[in-house]
């Protein structure tokens, strides 16, 4: 295997793009566009992993989201967290506020506006 990544189909994939890299310092490593300019397929590179954007293009009838992306970063990097929360909290439907909690001394989790389920969490070995 060459690699793996994150993906998700959001309506305003443009938008999710520039959000997503000022929330993570995200790089914008690969483009491809659709004709009316939202994307096709896009990777960002957060804190060394890929995330992959796509326009959701057809309606669905989706019940619940089932999957979630779990970001667990160490104890010092808590500003990391704080950072991303405060960008994409906007408009989200917060789950569990910025926090300790039973498995982490700082987490926040959160469906952000484009319907995106995340865990932000920071944590010592005892998960690693």
């Amino acid at each position: 295997m060459l690699r793996s990544m994150m993906r998700v189909y959001v309506k305003g994939s443009v938008e999710a793009v520039q959000l997503y890299q000022r929330a993570f310092d995200a790089k914008l490593i690969s483009e491809h566009k659709n004709e009316d300019g939202s994307y096709l397929h896009a990777e960002l590179d957060i804190f060394g992993q890929v995330l992959a954007l796509s326009e959701l293009r057809e309606e669905k009838n989706i019940t619940g989201n089932t999957m979630q992306f779990c970001l667990q970063f160490n104890e010092a990097d808590k500003i990391i967290i704080e950072k991303a929360f405060m960008v994409l909290e906007k408009d989200a439907q917060i789950l569990f506020p910025l926090g300790p909690c039973f498995f982490s001394s700082y987490m926040a989790g959160f469906i952000d506006k484009f319907g995106v389920n995340w865990c932000l969490l920071s944590s010592g070995n005892e998960f690693i």
